[in-house]
């Protein structure tokens, strides 16, 4: 029998792991030695979470990122890192992740040419000297005020900007922390988002992160390369700030901006064009076990290029996410969703014909585990 496929991450990442640890530092340990003391001795850390849903949609949910089935039960992630991190000199990371997310990740970075339900998400090298970092490998992107794992936002499903932002680099990554408060981020990527695409061209990142105090920072991000989808140039804009009002009240702003420019290989019925958007969240900590999300927001399509459908549209969309903490480690989500489009591009249903609306609201529950 198969073990399930968590335990055979984690006994991979424990070898990965021991196999790090220098012969002296397991010979200066007593014979019982345990695994906390294994890794603290190596310098290795280890975190991990599970991440299972249900959800319901009136629709198939286009332009969802994750949740994409209606009225169905997921394992949407089972993610393991480990990170081993100096303040100074070599370190590197390795980032996995399984479940239905690791597919779409996959079909991301592979322009649709697999699906596979494992994915490395993270897996580079980095060399710190001084106020400079360097990272060479496949790393997150830099853009938008979500990620990739469940544990890091504060809503399940993810936002309309999310959906039109790339999602994984391959390539080179430098930050330099000109003060304690603010770094410069610059990088050359393998492209856009599609990390298993053979490229003849490059990715230019560039980044600036300023946290002057506990409740400002601003992050701001530009991309600029050939997508090969399109065979031309796109241009991409990011920023995000977050404004801690309060221990338990934060406000964060997304407002995103692309531009897509008309190659040899654009889609038959597509063009170039660009697009805008933003997003606005309200957190607030209720007591010790709950807490309340609200997300809106508003993304201008305006010539049907960053959502891949041709259609001019204006979308809008609002989240409501309660979250209940019975324990540190565990998080109960349930949230309710509703967008609109000024167009009728929502796929409602297939059978026994494509029907498609203006709108579609989704319901679900999702619980997260932190390991």
């Amino acid at each position: 029998m198969q073990k399930p496929l968590l335990q055979r991450l984690h006994i991979a990442a424990l070898v990965t792991a021991a196999g790090a640890v220098p012969v002296g530092a397991l010979a200066a340990d007593t014979p019982a030695s345990t695994l906390a003391q294994i890794l603290a001795n190596s310098g290795i850390t280890e975190s991990g979470y599970v991440a299972a849903s249900y959800y319901d949609s009136s629709g198939t949910n286009a332009y969802h990122q994750f949740d994409t089935s209606h009225d169905t039960f997921q394992l949407d992630q089972a993610g393991l890192q480990l990170a081993y991190q100096p303040k100074s000199g070599f370190g590197a990371v390795v980032d996995v992740i399984a479940g239905e997310d690791a597919k779409i990740v996959d079909a991301a970075e592979s322009a649709g040419a697999s699906a596979n339900s494992f994915d490395i998400l993270q897996g580079y090298a980095q060399y710190v000297g001084g106020p400079l970092t360097v990272q060479a490998g496949k790393f997150t992107t830099l853009a938008g005020a979500e990620v990739i794992a469940p544990t890091g936002n504060t809503n399940f499903s993810r936002s309309l900007l999310f959906f039109a932002e790339p999602m994984t680099h391959t390539g080179l990554r430098a930050t330099y922390a000109v003060t304690d408060t603010l770094s410069v981020i610059a990088g050359v990527n393998n492209g856009w988002n599609y990390t298993k695409v053979n490229y003849g061209s490059k990715t230019g990142e560039l980044g600036v992160a300023f946290n002057p105090n506990k409740f400002f920072s601003l992050t701001a991000q530009l991309y600029a390369g050939k997508d090969p989808l399109y065979a031309a140039e796109r241009t991409f804009f990011d920023t995000v700030a977050t404004f801690n009002a309060t221990s338990a009240l934060s406000f964060v702003v997304s407002y995103d901006w692309g531009k897509q420019e008309t190659g040899t290989a654009t889609p038959t019925g597509f063009a170039g064009g660009n697009w805008d958007g933003f997003a606005g969240y309200v957190n607030c900590t209720l007591n010790s076990q709950w807490r309340v999300s609200l997300r809106g927001e508003y993304l201008d399509d305006k010539d049907g290029t960053t959502l891949v459908t041709g259609a001019r549209q204006n979308l809008k969309e609002a989240t409501l996410t309660f979250g209940y903490d019975p324990v540190a480690s565990f998080e109960l989500r349930l949230e309710g969703r509703y967008d609109t489009s000024s167009e009728s591009t929502f796929l409602k249903s297939t059978n026994p014909v494509p029907r498609y609306g203006s709108n579609q609201s989704e319901v679900a529950v999702q619980g997260v585990y932190k390991l």
